[in-house]
C-alpha cells in the first residue's frame, strides 16, 4: 500500500470580480404585472396597518413567500433597502413551505420607515409600469432599460426600479405568521431577533415572571406552559421555532452476557477523549482511564443510568480487546467522562447549558463523543437547539464531535427521522449497519433541512444477531445501537488528530472520503450516509498500489483560495488516471436562519486545467462561479447536484473496467479551487479552514507515486509522506515527561 501524502505550500488568493451587472429577469419573455405588484402592495399596506396598531415592537415583522428555493442573488434586495445597507441583514429567519414543491418563506424585521418606504416606491413602479408599458412589463424591456434604450420618469431611479420589478418577479406574497404549533409541555423557545432585549421583550407581552436564567442567548429561552400560553395570546408572530425541552434518551437495550475483568496496562501518555453521556461506574476494570465529572447531583435520582455512559466509554478505552473482529490497530485512549444526565427523561436546556460550560474548561480535549439523542424527530424546518450549540462551539473552537445517529425505540417506534443532537451540521454523525454493510433494523435516517447530508458515514453497532461487546460493573454486556457505533469512530478521529497530528478537517474528511466507493457523484444514503468506514486505520491513511492519496489544508481569505500547479503523472502522452476529492470544512451557523443554516458556501472546483488558462475542467461538469463563462443554475438544482451550502462536498469520477486515460491540456497540471461565498453581510467565511483530501487512481494499475512526489517538489511543493511508525514515534516522543537534575 501506498503511504498517505501531505503537500504544503503556498495557496494564492483573489477577490471576486467586482459587481454582477445590472440585476435583469432569469428571461426575456419573464413577466411582471401591475397587478401582481398592487396585490404586493396590499399587503404591505396591510402589514403596515397591523404594526401601527400592535405596539409591542419597535419595528415590522413579517415574512415573504416566494415562487421557489431562492438563490442570496434573487432575493430581496432594493424594496426594503431603505435605512440599511444590505436587505439581507433584515432577514431574521427562513423555512420552507409545507408543499410538496419546496418554496422559500423568508422572515424580515424592518423599521416602520424602511416599510413605508417600501410601500411609496412600489405605487410609483406600479403607475410606471400601468402608464409607460401598458400594465406588464417583460424581461427584454428591463434589458432595454438597463441599456438605457428605454427612459424612465426621474421620480425613481432606473436601478431601483428594475431591482423592485426583478424583487416582486420571484415573490408570491407577504403576510405576517402567527401558527404555532400545539404546547404541552416545558419548551425550549426561539424567537425572532427584533433588536429588542428579550427579557424586556417577554415582560413587555405580559410574562412578567420570566427570569434572566432562564435565557439561552439573546434569541432562545426556556418557557413553562402557562407562559407559552401568554406568548401565543399576545405575541404569536414572535416563535419562530420551538422544541420540547423533554428528551427521552434513545438507547437499545443490552444484556449481561459475563464477568469481564481483562489485564489492561496502567494509563500512560495515551491522548484523551472527552465523553458526554450518562453516570460512569468506577468499578469497571478499565476505571483507571477514565477521569469521571459528574455535573449533576446524583442523589436526587432513583436508580440513575450509569450503564450507556460507562458502555461508551468501555470502546473507546478498550473496544478491540472485547470485539477482536473490530481491531482498528488505534490502539487505546484515556477518556475523561462527563455525566450530564441520569438517563431516561431528561432537559435539553440544562444538558445545553453544560456542554458549553464543559468544552470552554476543558480546552486540551480536541475529540468529544456524544453518544446522547432524542427519540424526538427533528423538525424540517429548523435545527436543533442542541445541535445549534454544537455547530457554535465547534466553529469557535478546534474542536470535533462524533455524535451517534439515534435509534427507533419502543415509546416511539415510529420515529424514523434522526433525533437531536444528530442534525449538528459540523458534527460528524454516525449510524449503525450490521456486518453486511447494511442498516440496522434500528436506524433512524436524515436529511437535515431538507437538504444536508445526515448521517454522515455508518459503522459496525451491534444487531440481534451479531450483538457487540461492551463493559459496565456487571461485567461484559452484548450491546447494539448507533450509541456503540459512533465511539468507534471516535477512536479513528482521535488517532488521526492526537496520534498522526492532523487538523480535525483532513481527519474529517479522511474518514468520510475513505467510506466512499469508486462511484460518480452517487447520492448519498438517507440511513448510511456516505458509506461504511473501514476497520482498520491503515485503509483509511495509506492507499491502495494503483493510487494516489494526499491531502491539502489551507485557509480562505478572499473569494478564491486556489493553486494551479499540481501535477498528475503523464504515460503515453496522456494522464491515465480518474479522481476524486472530498472537502470538510467547519462554518458558523445561525439557527435564526431556519432552512438557511450555514452562513458560509465553499465551492470546489478541481480539474486539469484548460486550455489558454480559462479555468478549470472540474471533474464534476460544476460550472458555478465559473469566471469565463456564464451559467444560471436554479438554487435548489445547485444544492442537489453541487451541495452548495453544504460543508462536506464530495466529488468523484466513475471507475470502468476499460477506462479511458485523459487528454493533457496545455501543461498537463490540474487545479484546485475553493471559491467562498457569505450567505449574510458580515465576513464569516473569512479566516476558515478547509482540509481535502485528493485521491487519483491509475486506471492501468500501476504505481505512479514516486514519480508524482518528484513532480510536485519540482512545482515547489514539500511532500511529506506520513508513515505511520515515524508519527507514532513523534507522538510518543512528545508527550514524554522530561526531568530536569
Amino acid at each position: 500500500m501506498n503511504n498517505l501524502l501531505e503537500l504544503k505550500g503556498q495557496f494564492d488568493q483573489k477577490k471576486r470580480n467586482s459587481g454582477f451587472g445590472a440585476r435583469k429577469l432569469p428571461q426575456k419573455t419573464s413577466v411582471v404585472t401591475a397587478e401582481h405588484l398592487s396585490n404586493l402592495c396590499s399587503q404591505l399596506k396591510a402589514i403596515n396597518n397591523y404594526w401601527e396598531e400592535d405596539s409591542i415592537l419597535k419595528n415590522c415583522l413579517f415574512s415573504v413567500y416566494y415562487i421557489d428555493i431562492i438563490a442570496k442573488s434573487n432575493r430581496i434586495q432594493t424594496l426594503f433597502s431603505k435605512d440599511v445597507e444590505n436587505t439581507n441583514s433584515t432577514i431574521v429567519g427562513a423555512k420552507y413551505s409545507g408543499t410538496d414543491t419546496r418554496k422559500h418563506i423568508i422572515t424580515h424585521c424592518v423599521s416602520p420607515v424602511n416599510l413605508e418606504d417600501s410601500i411609496t416606491k412600489l405605487e410609483i413602479v406600479i403607475d410606471i409600469i400601468n402608464n409607460i408599458f401598458g400594465g406588464e412589463i417583460n424581461g427584454e424591456q428591463i434589458e432595454k432599460i438597463n441599456k438605457n434604450e428605454i427612459d424612465l420618469p426621474h421620480i425613481l431611479s432606473k436601478t431601483k426600479f428594475v431591482g423592485i420589478v426583478v424583487d416582486c418577479f420571484y415573490v408570491e406574497k407577504f403576510t405576517i405568521d402567527t401558527t404555532l404549533d400545539n404546547i404541552s409541555n416545558d419548551q425550549i423557545v426561539t424567537i425572532y431577533d427584533t433588536g429588542m432585549d428579550v427579557v424586556e421583550l417577554m415582560h413587555k407581552i405580559g410574562i412578567v415572571d420570566f427570569l434572566p436564567v432562564r435565557k439561552f442567548d439573546d434569541t432562545t429561552i426556556l418557557l413553562y406552559p402557562d407562559q407559552l400560553k401568554i406568548l401565543k395570546k399576545n405575541a404569536p408572530y414572535l416563535v419562530s421555532m420551538s422544541v420540547s425541552d423533554i428528551s427521552e434518551l434513545t438507547r437499545n437495550d443490552f444484556e449481561f452476557q459475563s464477568k469481564y475483568s481483562p489485564y489492561i496496562p496502567e494509563p500512560n501518555n495515551e491522548p484523551v477523549v472527552g465523553v458526554i453521556d450518562t453516570l460512569f461506574d468506577n468499578s469497571v476494570y478499565f476505571s483507571k482511564w477514565v477521569e469521571c465529572c459528574e455535573k449533576f447531583d446524583k442523589t436526587k435520582f432513583d436508580n440513575p443510568d450509569i450503564s450507556h455512559g460507562t458502555l461508551v466509554s468501555s470502546i473507546i478505552v478498550d473496544g478491540p480487546s472485547m470485539n477482536k473482529h473490530l481491531e482498528d490497530n488505534c490502539g487505546r485512549f484515556r477518556v475523561r467522562h462527563f455525566a450530564v444526565t441520569p438517563g431516561g427523561q431528561f432537559s435539553s436546556f440544562k444538558i445545553l447549558q453544560s456542554i458549553k460550560e464543559i468544552v470552554e474548561n476543558n480546552k486540551d480535549i480536541k475529540v468529544w463523543n456524544l453518544s446522547l439523542g432524542s427519540a424526538l424527530e427533528i423538525n424540517p424546518n429548523f435545527i436543533s437547539p442542541e445541535a445549534a450549540i454544537l455547530d457554535k462551539i465547534q466553529y469557535e473552537n478546534d474542536v470535533i464531535f462524533i455524535v451517534a445517529g439515534t435509534n427507533k425505540t419502543k415509546l416511539f417506534p415510529n420515529s424514523n427521522k434522526i433525533g437531536a443532537p444528530a442534525d449538528s451540521i459540523n458534527s460528524l454523525v454516525v449510524n449503525s449497519v450490521d456486518e453486511d454493510g447494511k442498516p440496522a433494523d434500528y436506524t433512524r435516517e436524515g436529511i437535515v433541512l431538507s437538504f444536508f447530508n445526515k448521517p454522515d458515514i455508518s459503522y459496525y453497532g451491534g444487531t440481534n444477531k451479531n450483538p457487540l461487546l461492551a463493559c459496565n460493573s456487571e461485567g461484559a454486556c452484548y450491546v447494539k445501537g448507533t450509541s456503540f457505533a459512533a465511539p468507534w469512530i471516535t477512536r479513528k478521529i482521535a488517532y488521526l488528530i492526537y496520534k498522526m497530528g492532523l487538523s480535525r478537517e483532513i481527519a474529517k474528511a479522511l474518514i468520510i472520503d475513505s467510506a466512499v466507493q469508486w462511484k460518480e457523484n452517487e447520492e448519498p444514503s438517507n440511513l448510511v450516509g456516505f458509506g461504511v468506514v473501514p476497520i482498520k486505520i491503515d485503509d483509511i491513511i495509506k492507499s491502495k498500489d494503483d493510487e494516489i492519496k494526499f491531502v491539502m489544508q489551507g485557509v480562505s481569505e478572499l473569494y478564491d483560495t486556489y493553486t494551479y500547479k499540481i501535477p498528475v503523472p503523464i504515460y503515453k502522452d496522456k494522464q491515465p488516471y480518474i479522481a476524486k476529492a472530498t472537502l470538510c470544512y467547519f462554518p458558523k451557523c445561525n439557527r435564526n436562519q431556519g432552512v438557511d443554516y450555514t452562513n458560509t458556501e465553499m465551492d470546489l472546483h478541481f480539474g486539469r486545467l484548460k486550455n489558454n488558462g480559462k479555468g478549470i475542467d472540474t471533474i464534476n461538469d460544476n460550472r458555478q462561479n465559473d469566471d469565463f463563462e456564464t451559467n444560471y443554475l436554479k438554487e435548489g438544482k445547485a444544492r442537489k447536484y453541487f451541495r452548495k451550502w453544504d460543508n462536506v462536498k464530495h466529488i468523484c469520477e466513475r471507475f470502468k473496467e476499460r477506462g479511458i486515460a485523459k487528454t493533457i491540456f496545455g501543461s498537463g497540471l490540474w487545479g484546485l479551487s475553493i471559491k467562498t461565498v457569505e450567505r449574510l453581510s458580515g465576513n464569516d467565511g473569512k479566516g476558515i479552514k478547509f482540509g481535502i483530501v485528493i485521491t487519483l487512481k491509475e486506471i492501468n494499475g500501476v504505481n505512479r507515486i514516486q514519480e508524482f512526489k518528484q513532480l510536485c517538489s519540482l512545482k515547489a511543493w514539500l511532500v511529506n509522506e506520513i508513515n505511520v511508525e515515524n508519527r507514532i514515534d513523534l507522538y510518543n516522543k512528545a508527550e514524554q515527561d522530561i526531568i530536569f537534575e
